[in-house]
């Protein structure tokens, strides 16, 4: 038999925490003195004292951990549970991954303020082209939101242009406004060149507006690391003496499978200050 400090140290908890499972019948000792009331626990419920660590470390509530040490939650419903974890826990991954390379576009955006960007930035006017488009709703202009928009509205418009036997004929291009509510909320258009018929329906077909000035520079590597190149992208409107018009259009030049070897074209509209 061990006491509670000797139980505590080969399982790697504190006292404090096994108390608080005795206290809440998850793990009780194995024997408690009846006249000192000291603790004592066996080697055999190191077992059990594993397994709670472990479900707890998944994210499981201690009512959770309960029923599956006692067995009260069947090996079905057990492996759902997991399964369930684990998409929790992969989509927490993914979306600390996310914010990660958001942080560091901020930090490389903070490293390059006062300086001029050595990328080029080229003056041009771009011509009306027809896209295929759908549209949603952004919380703000900001990549953590932007992006978990555009991305599905772009699979779901490129199953509907398959279903509907539409082959795309160039980039696609995004496009944003400020939504009609208000409050910082955006609109977001995903749209691809195509040449079809004028229509709206499930998706819309239209004639994107040509731009008579854009300042456009080229951006590479995934479209949640942009801040850095757009901030460049504003401060060099700023000096040469131009002012902007609205959103810069987003046009994918190059998307492969892999993000960091994205090549998109950011074309800001501007006019003459």
């Amino acid at each position: 038999m061990f006491t509670i400090g000797d139980f505590a140290r080969h399982g790697r908890v504190s006292v404090r925490m096994l108390r608080h499972y005795d206290a809440t019948g998850l793990l009780r000792p194995a024997h408690v003195d009846p006249v000192s009331g000291y603790r004592y626990y066996s080697a055999a419920q190191l077992a059990r004292l594993n397994r709670i660590i472990a479900l707890k470390d998944l994210g499981f509530t201690l009512q959770q951990v309960r029923d599956i040490v006692d067995e009260k939650v069947s090996p079905e419903e057990l492996r759902g549970m997991l399964r369930l974890r684990r998409a929790e826990l992969e989509s927490a991954m993914a979306a600390a991954g996310a914010r990660l390379i958001q942080v560091e576009a901020r930090l490389r955006a903070i490293e390059s303020e006062g300086h001029m960007p050595t990328n080029d930035v080229v003056i041009k006017s771009v011509r009306s082209v027809r896209v295929a488009e759908l549209t949603a709703t952004a919380a703000s202009f900001s990549p953590e939101d932007i992006g978990p928009v555009i991305g599905p509205l772009y699979d779901e418009l490129f199953r509907c242009l398959d279903s509907a036997g539409i082959t795309p004929t160039g980039p696609g291009i995004a496009y944003y406004e400020d939504a009609p509510e208000g409050e910082g909320r955006i609109s977001v258009h995903a749209a691809v060149q195509v040449s079809a018929p004028l229509q709206d329906g499930t998706f819309r077909i239209l004639d994107l507006p040509p731009l008579d000035q854009a300042a456009t520079i080229v951006h590479r590597g995934s479209m949640d690391a942009v801040v850095p190149t757009a901030q460049a992208l504003a401060r060099w409107i700023d000096a040469n003496d131009y002012q902007s018009m609205g959103y810069p259009r987003e046009i994918n030049l190059e998307c492969p499978d892999d993000r960091e070897d994205w090549v998109t074209e950011l074309q800001a509209p501007v006019t003459r200050a």
